[in-house]
């Protein structure tokens, strides 16, 4: 898969797009000299790209994380180290937005240049397993709302539908329709579905553009 100088990911609460980030970094880093992971996420205080700097600046790659993740502060004054992921144009980045509509909100203070630029893929990370994604038209509003808060259109979707632990291949492949009518929905294609590493080999062939994960080390 060939990715833009930016991918930006962003879903609902619990979607896994952080876990995508920072694979998708790792997995950029093979090919790319530099890059960075950037993670907007001010809402999330359980699942952090934090949770895995270590691991990343072992990789060589670059770590950005706005000073207000984990505040009530709505549309937090980025740090100046966030602008890198826009000034700098030899930088391939990978932002974690945050869920929902809130958690673009940050995202907004970056979308004109981002925008100018025009070299990204913006993502919609969705898990059917999760609440208030269950059906397509459930995650096309939540996408809708994303949207309007980050200043950014979507340019593909993700599914990332998964039950944790329990999850079987079969997990992934139900969900498969329900993905492609959120795709026909929203007019975007799907770009990737991605799973627990381990389920790679038990779904290859049956789902396109297959990308294996591996999972996030928490910090406690």
């Amino acid at each position: 898969m060939d990715f833009k100088r930016i991918t930006l990911l962003a879903g609902h609460y619990g979607s896994g797009k952080t876990n995508i980030a920072v694979n998708l970094a790792m997995l950029l880093r093979q090919t790319r000299m530099r890059v960075a992971i950037a993670d907007l996420d001010i809402v999330n205080p359980y699942f952090r790209t934090k949770d895995s700097q270590y691991s990343l600046e072992q990789a060589g790659i670059r770590f950005i994380c706005s000073e207000y993740a984990n505040s009530n502060v709505d549309i937090p004054a980025l740090p100046q180290t966030l602008y890198a992921v826009t000034d700098d144009r030899e930088l391939t980045c990978v932002l974690d937005i945050g869920g929902d509509d809130r958690g673009a909100l940050a995202l907004g203070r970056l979308a004109p240049a981002i925008a100018e630029e025009n070299d990204f893929e913006m993502l919609f990370v969705v898990n059917f397993y999760r609440p208030l994604t269950q059906t397509p038209q459930d995650a096309l509003d939540v996408m809708r709302e994303i949207e309007a808060a980050g200043h950014l259109p979507f340019t593909g979707v993700v599914n990332n539908s998964n039950l944790g632990d329990e999850t079987t291949p079969e997990t992934v492949l139900r969900t498969a329709q329900r993905t492609a009518e959120l795709c026909a929905l929203s007019g975007l294609p799907l770009v990737f579905t991605s799973v627990h590493r381990p389920l790679l080999p038990a779904l290859e062939g049956k789902l396109p553009n297959l990308i294996g994960l591996d999972l996030q080390a928490k910090i406690r």
